[in-house]
């Protein structure tokens, strides 16, 4: 019988924290509130706030049944012995108590919101504190300004963790939780990234991910500022939706695309590899000189990518390819440096799958000039010229 409740508990736990904190797959099966309350919850295009309203209140009340669902079950299983079920140690007990006292406790707070059709929501209460001081406050009046901008198909909307969405439409910025939500008019708040952070590991995909934070700082009375967690791949997407300019704090880098993402990771493996001697690119530029009857001077030349910066890198066939293996093995290229190692980033990335970034680094590409193919353990770095 032991056995029995130990499985069942670890069970329950792994239910109860997935309907809490539900992942792909449970929003597939619809174990989610959202689909099980679906028929009373209505439409969210059609009625945005009226729709979470109710989505919060039976957040809650779903919620607060969970320690009372699992101590029925464990009568079930103990269906011999079930007064040990309610009574035991001081610990189990106050478990006991509290599991009864949650539901009866939502139940009266939303009692408590439902008075006077939900004026005393945390939502309606927020909404109140953006009413006009013209006018008679009425938060209904702010519900429908926003339901009619959610409507509208130019939104941004994203989901930052599965419980959390960030929404910017026209005029607003909302933070969607599963018990309320954070509003802040645009044109009454700032933005402020004040940190980013990198992870090796993403849930998203392969390559890691980086996240960016940005506190909302809304300046109507009666309101709270808060902080939104974003991919750094949505900044640009955020910050084209908002009317407002997002100030990034100094000394604060971040990757605004998967292709400055593929630069840094570039940059770092060809740091790595073996440096491609200035005399050896002088003497390829005299065999050019003889052949073809060019000038080729000791100071290096500018990229012809971008003209602005000076050419730093080499193609050279430094990785161990077997013909017999792969059909396309890398090709030495004979072509003088020409090249920057961002406009050669720039190029290899924009040659990729571009739906399967993962493999951009160990993948191959072409010179931009003799079409030779390399891969990323072929491109050396210059040693800085000697113009003395």
């Amino acid at each position: 019988m032991f056995n029995s409740t130990l499985i069942y508990t670890i069970f329950y736990i792994l239910v109860a924290t997935c309907f809490v904190y539900p992942p792909n797959e449970f929003v597939s099966a619809g174990f989610t509130v959202q689909c099980l309350f679906s028929s009373w919850l209505g439409s969210e295009t059609e009625n945005f706030i009226q729709y979470h309203i109710r989505r919060t209140v039976a957040t809650i009340l779903s919620h607060s049944f969970l320690g009372l669902g699992y101590l029925l079950g464990v009568c079930c299983i103990n269906h011999n012995d079930r007064l040990s079920v309610w009574m035991g140690s001081p610990a189990w007990n106050m478990f006991v108590v509290v599991s009864l006292l949650l539901p009866v406790s939502a139940g009266i707070l939303v009692m408590s919101w439902w008075k006077d059709r939900w004026k005393f929501h945390p939502i309606a209460r927020t909404l109140s504190a953006f009413c006009s001081q013209n006018n008679p406050p009425s938060w209904v009046l702010v519900a429908a300004e926003i339901n009619i901008e959610f409507r509208r198909i130019d939104k941004f909307c994203v989901e930052t963790n599965p419980v959390v969405r960030l929404i910017a439409t026209d005029n607003w910025l909302l933070k969607v939780m599963p018990y309320n939500i954070e509003f802040a008019r645009q044109d009454d708040s700032t933005l402020i990234l004040s940190s980013c952070d990198n992870h090796s590991v993403s849930p998203s995909g392969p390559g890691g991910a980086q996240f960016l934070n940005i506190e909302v700082k809304s300046f109507v009375p009666n309101t709270k500022s808060f902080n939104i967690r974003l991919n750094a791949l949505d900044f640009k997407d955020l910050q084209d939706k908002v009317n407002r300019p997002i100030n990034v704090l100094q000394n604060i880098t971040f990757h605004r695309t998967l292709t400055d993402r593929f630069l840094d990771a570039f940059k770092e493996q060809v740091v790595q590899n073996v440096l491609h001697e200035t005399s050896q690119v002088l003497s390829d530029c005299l065999l050019l000189t003889l052949s073809h009857d060019i000038v080729c001077s000791k100071v290096p030349e500018l990229c012809i990518g971008c003209m602005a910066a000076t050419s730093n890198v080499k193609l050279v066939k430094l990785c161990v390819s077997d013909n017999s293996v792969g059909d396309d093995p890398c090709t030495r290229c004979n072509c003088r440096p020409m090249w920057c190692i961002d406009c050669m980033a720039k190029w290899f990335a924009s040659r990729q799958d571009q739906a399967h970034p993962e493999t951009w680094l160990g993948s191959k590409c072409t010179c931009p000039m003799c079409r030779s193919r390399f891969c990323v353990l072929d491109v050396c770095q210059l040693r800085p010229f000697n113009t003395s």
